[in-house]
């Protein structure tokens, strides 16, 4: 097998990867999935790896030492190349987990949460861009609703909209799409005292997926529908409109994740001015966030009413 198929068996799908990912990432990404195989290491354990090197980038981020921000930089772009071997050595070795699955999305949670605090602990003191006043308490709640009201549904969102995708073109084997209604049930059949560790992890990620769902209601209406009429083997037609609709809007949940976020925190730290990827997450962020949903709804209303009325 050529160096070139070995790479493209990595991706989840050609449709949902971005041309950086496809061209730095990915093949960077490879590079560290075959040392990790070579010596069978476990993609969950490349995981937990990713976390220690994106909180460590964190901690540089609270230094207004340039080269400490840039050391930081380049632990954070280390933190992500293992966020991507972590899936790459999974598709290779076919040890896709669950667990691996709860693990590679609280890793993103943990980085930033670490990026957050070291952004409101550097600027607290400092004054407000064109004032004399100090950010004190306003850091903290700035950074507060960007990374948990804005980033975190941004994240939700963006990440359901891609595995819908994939459910649509590859079918449930191909896609991480999950129901609450199922893990509440798996939740509720499981025992604290002998399986307490993936309780708990269910748990949260039982709430993940409900906020997902929560936010998706046309989505909803017509995957039930979908369900009643069709089981899991969608009609053709149904597949190539679906996909000729959601893809233009990949871009936009690809915004969403993480390289364009990162590359406007690398560029906040590099001028000195932190504060400006928080407003960027509640702006510029939002408004991407607010159109996507708004397109991917109305694709689903339209499907909708086209089979279903």
């Amino acid at each position: 097998m050529s160096e070139n198929k070995t790479l493209s068996s990595t991706f989840k799908s050609a449709d949902t990867e971005e041309w950086l990912d496809i061209h730095f990432t990915r093949p960077i990404g490879l590079l560290w999935a075959k040392f990790f195989n070579h010596f069978n290491i476990h993609p969950n354990v490349v995981t937990i790896i990713s976390i220690v090197l994106g909180a460590a980038a964190g901690v540089f981020f609270y230094f207004e030492n340039l080269w400490l921000n840039v050391l930081g930089i380049l632990l954070l772009m280390w933190a992500n190349f293992y966020d991507s071997a972590d899936g790459q050595l999974a598709r290779m070795t076919g040890k896709k987990t669950r667990w691996g699955r709860i693990l590679d999305g609280f890793a993103g949670d943990v980085w930033f949460f670490c990026i957050y605090a070291a952004i409101c602990l550097r600027l607290q003191d400092d004054c407000i861009p064109f004032t004399e006043i100090s950010w004190g308490i306003w850091i903290w709640l700035l950074c507060a609703f960007a990374g948990f009201v804005c980033h975190g549904k941004q994240c939700q969102l963006a990440d359901y909209y891609r595995n819908i995708h994939l459910y649509f073109i590859k079918g449930e084997a191909g896609s991480e799409l999950d129901n609450s209604r199922k893990l509440s049930e798996e939740f509720a059949s499981l025992n604290w005292k002998h399986d307490g560790a993936w309780k708990l992890f269910l748990f949260f990620y039982r709430n993940y997926t409900r906020n997902q769902e929560s936010m998706t209601h046309d989505f909803q209406s017509f995957k039930q529908k979908i369900d009643q009429r069709f089981g899991r083997v969608l009609p053709a037609t149904l597949i190539d409109e679906f996909r000729t609709g959601s893809l233009p809007l990949l871009p936009y949940a690809n915004i969403l994740t993480f390289n364009t976020r990162a590359i406007v925190l690398y560029v906040s730290l590099l001028v000195g001015h932190p504060w400006i990827y928080p407003v960027f997450e509640i702006t510029v962020m939002n408004i991407l966030f607010f159109y996507m949903h708004s397109r991917h709804e109305a694709l689903c209303r339209r499907l909708e009413e086209k089979y279903f009325a």
